[in-house]
């Protein structure tokens, strides 16, 4: 049996978190770590939720990409040679 570890929780936080949620929620950690005023160890787990959802964001529009390279390419397969014009 595994314990739950940070691939445990990223999995979660990925599954979870849509992409405004996650892009929201980082703008909030940048904006406390540029406040200040945050002890060291405050910071240091600021920093660690903010790449964790920089992550998540990241996939999200990584498969975005994806999925309009994907339709581009199925809507030029489609229009080779099918423009209505005969030659």
């Amino acid at each position: 049996m595994t314990s739950k570890t940070e691939t445990g929780s990223e999995q979660v936080a990925g599954e979870a978190l849509g992409y405004e949620q996650a892009r929201d929620e980082l703008i909030e950690v940048v904006r406390r770590l540029e406040a200040g005023g945050t002890s060291l160890e405050e910071s240091l787990a600021l920093w660690e939720r903010g790449e964790e959802l920089a992550k998540v964001c990241r996939r999200w529009l990584e498969g975005a990409r994806a999925r309009l390279d994907a339709a581009l390419a199925e809507e030029a397969g489609e229009g080779d040679g099918q423009d209505g014009r005969e030659g």
